[in-house]
């Protein structure tokens, strides 16, 4: 769903509105969700580098952030799950590559991780689409997105095994 020019002005004009519209990625025209992920990159590189506990306290405070912003938009909207509101696409994919942390890869692992948060996160397997149903607000909005996001981490660690088991 596209949103109209009042809507856009409405997410624009609050900074919660432009943190759950990552920084405007979400007001992409076409596939704001790959749109948002794609922006998620630039953070996460920076992300990366920090010490596993860190990275994993950031993990949370950016859920619980998104919980509030995404809530927020929400209500402002008046729209369950607004396409716009892409924080979620953010900390799914830093989930998703969570794993890259402890064990670093190149590029090519990179991208994996994008390619399953982005497979998993569409194709909403429970209980991604459990919590893409039953959970409203800004939880709702989050917990789907977190889901997908430990279901690429999960495969993307299995892969790692495989490919370190065959080497």
């Amino acid at each position: 769903m596209t949103l109209n020019a009042d809507q856009r002005r409405t997410l624009l004009s609050h900074p919660a509105g432009w943190i759950a519209c990552g920084f405007g990625a979400g007001l992409s025209p076409v596939a704001p969700g790959t749109a948002g992920s794609l922006l998620a990159l630039l953070p996460w590189l920076a992300l990366r580098e920090l010490p596993p506990a860190f990275h994993a306290a950031a993990l949370v405070v950016a859920f619980a952030l998104g919980v509030g912003v995404c809530d927020w938009a929400v209500r402002a909207l008046k729209i369950a799950d607004p396409g716009a509101v892409v924080w979620d696409e953010f900390v799914g994919l830093w989930l998703a590559l969570a794993p890259l942390v402890l064990w670093p890869r190149g590029w090519p692992w990179i991208f994996g991780g994008f390619m399953l948060f982005r497979i998993f996160d569409i194709a909403k397997p429970w209980p991604v689409s459990w919590a893409d149903r039953k959970i409203s607000g800004g939880l709702g909005v989050m917990l789907d997105d977190a889901f997908a996001g430990v279901y690429a981490a999960l495969v993307l660690v299995a892969l790692q095994q495989l490919v370190h088991a065959f080497a």
